[in-house]
């Protein structure tokens, strides 16, 4: 399944300040390290030169990843029509089982974290809560079982 290309205004900020890290602070402080190994003769068993030039791979990888990504993606700005239903971008407050309440953000795939309850909106439960009003009731079916869930607020920030 192909990833979406959503993604809130925060979570692009946040890519772009990763790719200007690692290109603009990370790659040199890097470089410089690798050169000073470099320096010290013998390459083969130089274990700050390997690991250096490892990083280096590393951080050219991911920066040339986020340069193509960040050209793919799309910032979703919440609309006023969208206001009482969850879309995009919303925070959603779900009561599962009549028990416990839980918030989640729907964000796009690149910038999920459930501990911080960001969740993507490619994932079957966050399909499951678009386009749900308040007191909107639905079952979600997992490796757990079935659950009840009830959608008790949705807001936009």
């Amino acid at each position: 399944m192909k990833k979406s290309n959503y993604i809130t205004r925060e979570g692009y900020d946040c890519l772009e300040r990763e790719l200007r890290y690692l290109w603009k602070e990370e790659r040199p402080r890097i470089t410089k390290s690798v050169s000073e190994a470099a320096a010290l003769g013998d390459r083969s068993e130089n274990a700050e030169y390997i690991y250096g030039k490892r990083r280096l791979r590393e951080i050219d990888r991911r920066v040339r990843f986020l340069n193509k990504r960040l050209e793919e993606l799309q910032v979703v700005y919440p609309s006023p029509q969208q206001e009482g239903k969850a879309y995009f971008g919303a925070f959603v407050t779900v009561e599962k089982d009549a028990e416990e309440e839980i918030e989640y953000q729907l964000v796009g795939p690149d910038e999920f974290d459930l501990r911080q309850g960001k969740l993507s909106i490619d994932s079957p439960f966050a399909r499951a809560i678009l386009g749900k009003k308040v007191d909107d009731e639905f079952e979600f079916s997992s490796a757990a079982g079935v659950s009840e869930y009830y959608i008790v607020a949705i807001r936009y920030k």
